[in-house]
């Protein structure tokens, strides 16, 4: 059967610089005009590839076969669409997280194996929690605990083990304010953490890992992050082979969304993740990350997770992990730039840093562009 994918491809710093003809991203601060519009047969291989103009996108669809043509508006509406804030419950009440900007989740691995960090904060709680604190007071808008390395060839972690590493950290920091997140495939952490007021559930294995985690999730009714991962069971980094990395990632994600909704869990609680590092070549890391607009058709918020990733040392000359922020903020700002909701991170000050000199850019563009409109 063939498949229909809607891409953006090409963006302007405001809709005023090119007379309105320009759509806002997912509520992002990114506004894109034109559009890649391709058809992918039966095959796997592109059948058809069509350059449309937002003001043309509605004559173009309406020359598609029913079929398509369906698939084409959804994916068109899912571009346009602006996310809700994510609802979070902490000790002190309901909190929101604004998805209409850039918001940095800092990354809080407390586990021995760590390939970032060499396991320096998994000396104790109180490390951990005042190293989560720092990353707050600079600006990170949710903090990311995890227990357990996913990195290639890891030593697996017992759920006991985990739940000594991450619930004493989460309950000290969701007291203090933080908006907290778990990093686990595990669903007995999952519900520890969320008791404890972790207000969402960050799982790399998109809740195939253990049957218990998306009934847990969807009692619970909290944000999921969804990510992609090619393999299963021990090894998400196996079975990795693709046609094409980009749309069949792509069609991953939808068909891991669709099992999420069907399986109770809110559509306006998802959030996915392409999955940068788990699975994939460095040619197919780089071809994901210049393709991430096109995530956007699905119709949910998107967090990117590449933070001093392998591919960073790959073409950095082979530095090792502690010494990669500065590609890391590369990459960064390239998710800025396609609108990523969430961008998941080891240097969350340098991050926040950086994410506020672009916003101050983008506002500046919108503000100087609708003078000269006037």
């Amino acid at each position: 059967m063939e498949k229909l994918y809607l891409s953006p491809i090409s963006f302007v710093d405001a809709p005023q610089a090119v007379g309105g003809d320009a759509v806002r991203l997912a509520g992002s601060m990114v506004y894109a005009r034109e559009f890649a519009l391709i058809r992918r047969g039966a095959d796997g291989a592109i059948a058809a590839r069509e350059t449309v103009t937002a003001p043309d996108m509605a004559a173009a669809i309406a020359r598609l076969p029913d079929d398509l043509g369906a698939e084409a508006e959804r994916q068109w509406a899912n571009l346009r669409m602006a996310h809700p804030a994510l609802a979070l419950a902490t000790p002190g009440g309901a909190r929101t997280i604004r998805l209409d900007q850039p918001q940095v989740m800092g990354i809080l691995n407390i586990t021995p194996d760590s390939f970032s960090d060499g396991g320096r904060l998994a000396a104790g709680t109180d490390a951990a929690v005042d190293h989560g604190a720092a990353m707050l007071e600079a600006g990170a808008a949710i903090i990311d605990v995890g227990g357990e390395s996913t990195r290639p060839n890891a030593d697996p972690v017992h759920e006991g083990e985990e739940l000594r590493r991450v619930i004493p950290v989460i309950e000290r920091l969701a007291r203090g304010g933080a908006a907290v997140s778990v990093d686990t495939r595990n669903g007995t952490v999952m519900a520890e953490a969320i008791a404890a007021r972790a207000g969402i559930i960050n799982d790399v294995s998109a809740l195939r890992h253990d049957p218990r985690a998306m009934d847990i999730v969807a009692q619970a009714q909290v944000p999921v992050v969804a990510m992609h991962a090619p393999g299963k069971g021990g090894d998400l980094h196996g079975d990795a082979v693709y046609g094409d990395v980009v749309l069949d990632v792509f069609d991953w994600l939808a068909a891991r969304r669709d099992a999420m909704i069907a399986a109770g869990i809110a559509r306006a609680n998802i959030v996915l993740d392409p999955g940068i590092g788990f699975g994939k070549t460095l040619s197919e890391n780089l071809a994901l990350i210049n393709a991430l607009p096109l995530f956007h058709a699905l119709g949910h918020p998107l967090l990117l997770g590449a933070s001093r990733k392998r591919f960073i040392g790959a073409l950095a000359k082979e530095v090792p992990a502690p010494q990669r922020m500065p590609g890391s903020l590369a990459i960064a700002l390239k998710g800025m730039d396609a609108g990523m909701a969430l961008l998941r991170v080891h240097d969350a000050a340098e991050t926040v840093q950086a994410m506020r000199v672009w916003r101050g850019l983008r506002d500046a563009a919108l503000t100087d562009f609708a003078r000269l409109a006037e």
